[in-house]
């Protein structure tokens, strides 16, 4: 079995010796291969000359660069595509991440029960202005996606390599592996993992990550939910103010029919009302969301690739699940 630790890096020049010294104590003496690939996300410090010099001394340590800075979700599918163990591991550089842990993550995925292990940040060495939003984010992510883990937003993680070939990352959506490969049926599970207070450095997290994250979120939840079928969303929702102006336009009928036969004498008109104004914008609400569902549709119909729709787990012509 040959191992690979996905590694992503931005100014982090400090850490990169202590961290692959770590790694390597956890890997002496194991009876399978393993690498380490640092990928260096547009670092303005001295991190790319750390990883040279690494990648020089030690065979088992390799460094992609980046031109510029594009992203931690960049940087892992980059990492993940360079990748050639049977089991991916991803951790951040800023030393936090304990690698004394990564014997336990192997233990869960030979288990041969998991496909994703996710490491949980029970007790979190950060400031509360960090902990509080993540764990609110993390409850959200939970109770809108389905998949149940503590801790989607930590970086230790574990693969199997088909998850990481499986799955397609762009944007921010690093946090949400775990969701994406459970939407194409991996099998995910997680373990508490020790978490070290910062040593070296600063964070990379700030106020407008909060607002990135809850908006990547309604991005996972509409592609894990209705990435095939668009028209199940926005149409049920078309269908539904529709239906509340049709209810608000006959109920204003009825009551005019009313109104008039108990006094013949009065001039009532539908448009005093303003209920009347609602139910029109309902109407038209609705009939747009269904429109846009059927331009949707017909895009994913003339775009998508068949083969995006399924993940095969085992074929009788061979074992396909890369596990």
């Amino acid at each position: 079995m040959q191992v690979t630790a996905v590694i992503p890096v931005l100014d982090e020049e400090e850490s990169l010796r202590e961290l692959h010294a770590e790694i390597a104590s956890v890997f002496s003496g194991v009876d399978y291969s393993w690498e380490i690939i640092f990928v260096d996300d547009g670092s303005s410090d001295s991190s790319w000359e750390v990883i040279q010099s690494l990648n020089a001394s030690e065979p088992n340590v390799r460094g992609i660069r980046f031109r510029r800075n594009f992203g931690k979700a960049a940087a892992l599918n980059a990492g993940f595509k360079a990748a050639e163990g049977d089991l991916v591991f991803t951790l951040d550089a800023d030393l936090q991440d304990d690698p004394a842990e990564i014997p336990r993550f192997i233990e869960e995925l030979e288990s041969g029960e998991l496909d994703v292990v996710s490491g949980w940040k029970r007790v979190r060495r950060d400031p509360w202005h960090k902990v509080i939003p993540s764990r609110v984010f993390n409850w959200l992510v939970s109770r809108l996606t389905g998949v149940k883990l503590h801790d989607h937003n930590c970086g230790f993680k574990c693969y199997r390599r088909g998850v990481v070939k499986d799955i397609h990352l762009y944007g921010e959506l690093h946090r949400f592996i775990p969701v994406l490969a459970a939407s194409r049926g991996w099998r995910i599970g997680e373990i508490e993992v020790n978490h070290r207070a910062r040593q070296y450095g600063r964070s990379k997290y700030g106020v407008r990550r909060i607002a990135k994250g809850f908006l990547d979120l309604v991005t996972v939840y509409l592609l894990t939910g209705f990435r095939q079928r668009p028209q199940h969303l926005l149409g049920s929702l078309g269908l539904l103010c529709f239906a509340l102006g049709m209810v608000g336009l006959t109920a204003l009928t009825i009551w005019r029919i009313v109104s008039w036969q108990v006094d013949s004498m009065v001039d009532i008109h539908l448009t005093d009302k303003a209920t009347f104004f609602y139910s029109i914008l309902f109407l038209l609400f609705g009939g747009q969301l269904i429109s846009m569902g059927i331009l949707a549709e017909m895009l994913t119909a003339n775009t998508s690739n068949p083969e995006d729709a399924y993940s095969i787990m085992e074929d009788t012509g061979g074992d396909v699940s890369e596990e």
